[in-house]
């Protein structure tokens, strides 16, 4: 299979079936993907005016990349093998935003070292969790803001979404036009503050087109979970659109009736918040693979 290079001059910031693809690829090939941070790089010292950031420079992702082969129904397979981190993190909240944003008066900027491994922030040193918070490919309908979450991706800020993982992303168009951006050196569950350490890197991904699946989507898989991600206005309905999504395939594929299911996804489930701060909130179900395992779900196989 082939490797290829996509670079940080292939920016978008929305994701929509207009968008051009810059780059051809075969089901199966790689791409090492260089991404700016979510301000696009803009914030450069603690000191700068908050306000002086272009805000329609948000939330670059790069790309879009079309896959031969895929087409409207299939399912894409994002492998991510790698993640490089960049010499320094952003983190910034205040007024309006975040969850203390109603208390919150000024702007506040801290610039986050990154070296060895490691992130220095407000005193302390703990080791880089690198993750990737926009993530998708392009709509069925009108073009998606990259700063909004949903069925095709987005902006899901997910920790999961990190190397070893496999995240399973629908095909609307032709091509499926995928493209990512917005990783963070490190994010709690709920990046309460609107940020994560916010950070430019690379990425390595192998894109695999699905065919005849049925797995829900967004789906994601490591080396522990399976998790299906929904994002939607309030967190109720996001919570219940991931439960029914795992449940409903888990019914599909295990045989159990779909009381049993719910049954076991309520004693060994985990039902956790990805993000509160973006027009729609996201969250994950998580089920063990070693349970999937013991329902005779083979998941790595669909993956394939």
């Amino acid at each position: 299979m082939a490797m290829y290079h996509l670079g940080t001059e292939h920016l978008i910031y929305t994701m929509s079936a207009d968008n051009e693809p810059v780059l051809r690829v075969a089901s199966g090939d790689s791409v090492t993907i260089e991404t700016m941070d979510c301000f696009e790089n803009q914030v450069q010292s603690e000191d700068q005016p908050f306000v002086a950031i272009d805000w329609d420079h948000v939330n670059p992702a790069t790309g879009p990349i079309h896959v031969e082969g895929a087409e409207p129904g299939d399912l894409l397979a994002v492998r991510i093998d790698a993640l490089v981190p960049g010499d320094h993190g952003v983190m910034t909240t205040g007024k309006d935003m975040g969850l203390f944003g109603d208390e919150l008066r000024e702007s506040t900027i801290r610039i986050v070292p990154i070296h060895d491994g490691r992130i220095d922030i407000l005193g302390h040193s703990w080791p880089v969790n690198p993750m990737i918070g926009v993530i998708g490919t392009a709509p069925a309908a009108a073009a998606v803001p990259n700063g909004t979450p949903g069925e095709h991706g987005g902006n899901m800020d997910c920790k999961l979404i990190t190397a070893g993982a496999t995240l399973v992303l629908p095909v609307h168009v032709p091509g499926a036009l995928f493209a990512l951006g917005d990783m963070h050196a490190a994010m709690g569950d709920g990046e309460v503050c609107s940020t994560g350490v916010e950070m430019s890197g690379e990425v390595t991904v192998t894109l695999t087109v699905l065919k005849g699946s049925d797995l829900p989507v967004p789906f994601l898989v490591d080396a522990e979970h399976a998790a299906a991600i929904a994002s939607a206005a309030t967190l109720d309905d996001a919570a219940t659109q991931a439960a029914k999504a795992m449940g409903h395939w888990l019914h599909r594929r295990s045989g159990l009736l779909l009381p049993e299911v719910a049954m076991l996804l309520s004693a060994k489930g985990d039902l956790r918040i990805c993000q509160v701060v973006d027009p729609l909130k996201t969250v994950r179900v998580e089920f063990a693979r070693t349970w999937l395992g013991e329902l005779g779900v083979d998941v790595a196989a669909m993956l394939a």
